[in-house]
């Protein structure tokens, strides 16, 4: 069964210009998940999925550089667009989607995550932070009743996905156009683990987390 991981990266961000190659505890952003995935049992290929070839100069001997269109780098491109555009590709039965904005990731979730998907019967995996928290969406209590609030204990928690993985099987994608199939194993990080960069704050965030940890 082959295993190829990819990190799409563009280098033109609004939200947080440059945030690809910004300095975190006295290294590039992206080199924690360059370490990361290089450190995952199990792959047999890591590519980095990229338009502008610069990005070569910050790439270790162990990931590849496949340039992509620079139209995959516009604001409203869909994430199932660039998935598309490196399945085309490269073929795999099974791909890993990572992230740069994710530096804080273990290669132990990914394998687990990975092991879930080639041995043990799940069509995909992703992860997510839990949530135990009293919750809103669209104005509404979203896990708990106004009439009965509980403590916060014993409250039904929130699972919110984070960008730190997605796994799929090649079918997947194939069959239903989404990173995510029928049958997914849900992997839970901690609160530092789920950190995921893609404002200031979350920047400044970052740096303090790493600060302490």
């Amino acid at each position: 069964m082959k295993v190829v991981a990819y990190i799409p990266i563009k280098l033109n961000n609004r939200r947080l210009p440059g945030k690809n190659l910004l300095p975190l505890g006295g290294i590039r952003l992206c080199d924690y998940i360059f370490s990361t995935i290089s450190a995952v049992n199990g792959i047999d290929e890591v590519y980095v999925f990229c338009s502008d070839e610069s990005i070569r100069d910050y790439l270790p001997e162990s990931i590849r550089f496949l340039k992509r269109s620079p139209y995959l780098d516009g604001d409203s491109v869909k994430t199932m667009e660039i998935v598309s555009s490196f399945m085309k590709a490269v073929d795999s039965d099974v791909y890993i989607l990572t992230h740069v904005t994710s530096p804080f990731l273990k290669p132990s979730s990914i394998e687990t995550a990975l092991s879930k998907v080639c041995y043990e019967g799940f069509d995909s995996a992703f992860c997510v932070e839990r949530i135990q928290s009293l919750c809103w969406f669209r104005n509404n209590p979203l896990n708990y009743n106004l009439d009965a609030i509980p403590r916060t204990q014993d409250i039904d928690p929130v699972l919110v996905e984070t960008n730190g993985f997605y796994i799929f099987r090649k079918e997947v994608a194939k069959n239903y156009g989404c990173r995510i199939g029928r049958n997914p194993y849900i992997c839970e990080l901690g609160k530092l683990e789920a950190i995921d960069i893609d404002t200031e704050d979350d920047y400044e965030y970052a740096k303090r987390a790493i600060a302490i940890s």
